[in-house]
């Protein structure tokens, strides 16, 4: 549908986006992926731009707005497909941080208990979550033919956890000096450990301020205008309809549903 020079034209424009494909784990390249994306825009595009028509036709305004209405949905929704990659690493950085320490930490115990790296590696490889999933990755890097240091080096760049890329680096950096692996991971997961209590504190006193907000805003505003809302209709004889509850009790759960997503988007990703 789309002509190959097109997209290779688009993709030129977002160098980033291969790298960021790769730490998103989507299973495309570059030109696939904007190729994929372009057809589902036009079809977006155009199905929105088809209500637009009747919404053109009931104000009796030109169609030819029809044609800028289409550009900017094109733009708009092809934008919103970048996104999605962004915000895919994004929710596979707060699913590592979540884990790294457990993991880290499994890796230290092995190391102290005599096993090799290597076979640490692949015995915390072994476990569940998606961070024992990304040091399967560095094993079956390393089963390919690649050098332990080569493995962590490409796992550091394409990590989407800053927190992993750090335990990756000090194990690599120790590695290439020649001198044991154990203190300086042991050292890198105590830093993140205070990290991770710095950042509950914060969340606290967050949490704290949003308590506040959520209880005048979802429960007192409420309970008491409806109550004041009754009282006053009652003296100038203004009738409550179905349609207003309705629309009142639609309001109360939005608003209930807006602080539950930002409970959840504030809350740190930790595990200690």
């Amino acid at each position: 549908m789309f002509k190959i020079g097109f997209v290779n034209r688009i993709v030129s424009y977002f160098p980033a986006l291969k790298s960021e494909l790769r730490i998103a784990h989507l299973p495309y390249t570059p030109t696939q992926y904007v190729s994929k994306n372009l057809k589902t825009t036009a079809l977006y595009s155009f199905l929105f731009t088809a209500l637009f028509f009747f919404v053109l036709q009931k104000a009796k305004l030109s169609f030819l707005l029809l044609i800028p209405i289409f550009a900017i949905l094109c733009i708009l929704i092809f934008e919103y497909s970048l996104i999605r990659v962004k915000a895919k690493i994004r929710q596979r950085e707060r699913e590592i941080n979540k884990e790294v320490l457990f993991v880290g930490r499994y890796l230290l115990v092995k190391l102290y208990s005599g096993r090799p790296l290597l076979n640490a590696l692949i015995e915390t490889a072994g476990g569940r979550g998606i961070a024992a999933k990304y040091i399967k990755e560095i094993v079956d890097d390393i089963d390919t033919g690649n050098t332990i240091e080569e493995a962590l080096n490409n796992a550091m760049i394409y990590s989407p956890s800053d927190k992993l890329r750090r335990v990756l680096f000090h194990v690599n950096n120790a590695l290439q000096l020649g001198i044991d692996v154990t203190k300086p991971l042991e050292s890198v997961l105590e830093e993140i450990t205070r990290e991770e209590e710095i950042e509950i504190k914060k969340y606290g006193k967050k949490l704290n301020t949003l308590v506040i907000f959520y209880m005048l805003a979802a429960v007192i505003l409420p309970s008491l205008g409806v109550a004041m809302f009754i009282v006053v209709s009652s003296f100038i004889n203004f009738p409550i309809d179905l349609k207003g509850l309705l629309i009142f009790v639609f309001f109360i759960v939005t608003l209930q549903f807006i602080f539950i997503t930002l409970f959840k988007s504030v809350r740190p990703m930790v595990n200690l």
